[in-house]
C-alpha cells in the first residue's frame, strides 16, 4: 500500500463531487480541484479572495496530457522541460477542456507536468487535471511549507491532506515560462 493511499481516497471522493483539497506539490502546497469543474474552479477564487481575471495553474501527470488539452503544442517544450532541474509551469497558446476561468483572454494556460509522486498518482486515478494555485489569501506571501498556511485556507477546503505535512524543506512556487506555437520561448518567473 502506498504511504499517502488513505488521503488519495479521500481526495479523489472530495475532487468527484466538486470540493476542495489542500495537498503537497512538486513546489509549495497548493489549493486544487478539478480543473474541468467550473463550479469547483470559482469556490477557489471565493476561498483566496483572487480576482477572477488573475491565472491559476494546473497540474498534469505527464505529456499525453499536454496533447490532450493543448491544440497544438511545439513537441520541443518536452524537451526543454526535461532539461531544467526545477519544477516549471508552461503558459501554453490553444488550451482545451479546462474550465473557462483558468485561460487568461488569449485562451492561453499555466500546465506544469508535476514530479511529485503524490501528486501524479492522484491525477493518474482522477483522470483530469487538478488546479494548483498557492495556499494562501490573494496578495499574501505563498506559504513555503505546511506550518505556514493561514488557518482560512486549512479551514476552507472539504480535505487536508495528511501526507508531507511535517517536511521541514521549504518549497518555491515553479519558474514559469510562456512558450507559444512557433517556439518562441519567454521567461515569465524564474
Amino acid at each position: 500500500m502506498l504511504p499517502f493511499q488513505n488521503d488519495m481516497d479521500a481526495c479523489l471522493e472530495v475532487l468527484e463531487r466538486g470540493g476542495l483539497i489542500l495537498y503537497p506539490t512538486d513546489t509549495i502546497w497548493g489549493i486544487g480541484c478539478d480543473a474541468t469543474n467550473p463550479a469547483a474552479v470559482e469556490k477557489i477564487f471565493h476561498l483566496k479572495q483572487r480576482a477572477e481575471h488573475k491565472a491559476m495553474i494546473v497540474l498534469v501527470a505527464d505529456e499525453r496530457d499536454i496533447l490532450q488539452y493543448v491544440t497544438q503544442p511545439d513537441l520541443q517544450v518536452f524537451d526543454y522541460i526535461k532539461g531544467v532541474s526545477k519544477p516549471i509551469t508552461v503558459i501554453y497558446d490553444g488550451v482545451i477542456g479546462l474550465a473557462d476561468a483558468l485561460l487568461a483572454e488569449d485562451g492561453s494556460a499555466g500546465i506544469r507536468i508535476t514530479t511529485d509522486t503524490f501528486c501524479k498518482h492522484l491525477i493518474k486515478r482522477f483522470r483530469k487535471p487538478l488546479v494548483s494555485t498557492s495556499a494562501n489569501i490573494s496578495g499574501y506571501p505563498a506559504p513555503q511549507a505546511f506550518q505556514d498556511i493561514e488557518p482560512a485556507i486549512k479551514e476552507g477546503v472539504d480535505y487536508v491532506v495528511r501526507y508531507r505535512q511535517a517536511d521541514d524543506h521549504y518549497y518555491k512556487p515553479s519558474s514559469i515560462i510562456k512558450w507559444d506555437k512557433n517556439g518562441v520561448l519567454t521567461i515569465i518567473r524564474s
